[in-house]
């Protein structure tokens, strides 16, 4: 009694997987090569398997975060001086632009 073969996996091209994504095709390749998604190399070429796009789209899932019950406390408060840690609040003063420097320089000369 003889076995069927068996048959091969489908294998998708890097263009193939991109319009299943509907992204570029460089950003598929791009992926592939700095090792983010899962990918065969046969021959010179990239090619993905359906369990690899599957896999892809796993990977680049993205949960929402638990939202906290109550609002967040406050960042400052007036009755307290200072900074979010309660360190000192350092008071900047702008400089005067480069040109009015440079001119209040060639006035003086």
């Amino acid at each position: 009694m003889t076995r069927p073969a068996p048959t091969p996996p489908v294998l998708h091209r890097a263009a193939d997987v991109a319009r299943m994504l509907r992204c570029s095709e460089w950003w598929v390749k791009e992926q592939a090569r700095r090792g983010r998604i899962p990918y065969s190399r046969i021959g010179a070429g990239y090619r993905f398997t359906d369990e690899h796009v599957a896999e892809i789209v796993r990977i680049f899932e993205v949960r929402p975060v638990d939202v906290p019950a109550s609002p967040p406390a406050p960042r400052r408060t007036p009755d307290r001086p200072g900074g979010v840690d309660g360190s000192p609040v350092v008071h900047l003063k702008a400089r005067t632009p480069r040109r009015a420097r440079t001119a209040a320089l060639d006035q003086a000369a």
